[in-house]
């Protein structure tokens, strides 16, 4: 049996991670059949898309469901945002009743609405934030606690450095790092030199995030950085075969026909039918990009009937095996 599937390719904390490519979380896409697909594909861990702290603390609300979780996912991570310390420990106290593995806290979401109100990035510029937050959560929780941030608010505070030395020193068990600061959004080329600098500058494991596009770039990240584990996220969009280290452009179309099969089935299961049908539509496109289907897609991207939408497929399918 092949070694590395036997032995963990890192621990978080006390948490064996057996596997070194992971699905990013994505709000919208990160969702339990999407998280499921990736994971029959190799994806090594997963994280939730993320909650605002608030919204755990009042009563159940469709926000909720974003930390569903399926049967035997784990290593699982519940990720949730906030601007203040005694919340987000208070939230994390009551999720932590719903069996995850790991809870982290997004200091990487640059959207204006999150990060402009102290969450997310936001709690970058507050040093004394992110302090207080990992020493409540490390001291009241049984769960390891880790954090996912970018390289800073803008090119004038680059403070990575700091506030990870922070983040280890008072509990936390991982960093992800996204190489870029909000200031970038997505507007510039990822700087994998900073994540070997984070790696080379703390003790816990280390995931590198930012413009791995391909497999290729997978090992690339590795090699240049030094990281633990790659973190995909928009490239795994229709893209599931990024994470058995596949290029997209050797996955044939019978590949693609079945995946969009599975994919369909998990949608249906878990949102019901039409709309886990109407869901789906997102991630169509991404599955036919290149492909010359724009009629049947149009079609497909319409109809609310499974039975058509799967009849539509089967004419895609021997249409294009017949080109």
């Amino acid at each position: 049996m092949d070694k590395a599937k036997t032995e963990p390719t890192f621990y978080v904390r006390d948490i064996p991670v057996y596997g070194d490519v992971i699905l990013a979380p994505m709000a919208g896409f990160s969702d339990v059949p999407y998280r499921a697909l990736c994971r029959a594909y190799g994806s090594a861990m997963h994280y939730t898309e993320f909650v605002p702290a608030e919204t755990l603390l009042v009563q159940p609300n469709p926000l909720w469901r974003r930390l569903d979780i399926k049967a035997g996912e784990h290593p699982i991570v519940f990720q949730i945002f906030g601007n203040n310390a005694q919340k987000l420990l208070a939230a994390a106290q009551r999720i932590e009743a719903w069996q995850p593995d790991i809870i982290d806290i997004n200091m990487g979401c640059s959207v204006h609405k999150i990060s402009g109100r102290g969450a997310g990035v936001g709690m970058m510029p507050q040093p004394g934030l992110v302090a207080d937050t990992f020493n409540l959560l490390s001291t009241h929780l049984s769960v390891p606690v880790t954090g996912k941030l970018r390289i800073g608010w803008d090119d004038r505070q680059r403070n990575f450095l700091e506030i990870a030395r922070i983040m280890e020193d008072n509990g936390a068990a991982l960093i992800a790092l996204h190489g870029r600061t909000r200031e970038q959004k997505y507007n510039v080329p990822a700087d994998w030199d900073v994540i070997g600098e984070l790696k080379q500058a703390v003790e816990i494991p280390v995931i590198g995030n930012g413009d791995v596009n391909c497999a290729a770039d997978i090992d690339a990240m590795k090699a240049h950085t030094g990281c633990d584990a790659v973190m995909v996220g928009r490239a795994a969009v229709g893209n599931p075969w990024i994470f058995a280290r596949r290029e997209r452009q050797d996955v044939t179309l019978p590949e693609i026909i079945v995946t969009i099969k599975l994919h369909l089935e998990e949608m249906l299961d878990y949102y019901g039918d039409p709309k886990g049908l109407y869901l789906f539509r997102k991630h169509l496109r991404r599955y036919f990009k290149g492909l010359a289907v724009k009629p049947f897609l149009q079609k497909m991207l319409q109809t609310t009937d499974v039975s058509e939408f799967e009849h539509l497929l089967m004419i895609v399918e021997a249409k294009l095996l017949a080109a």
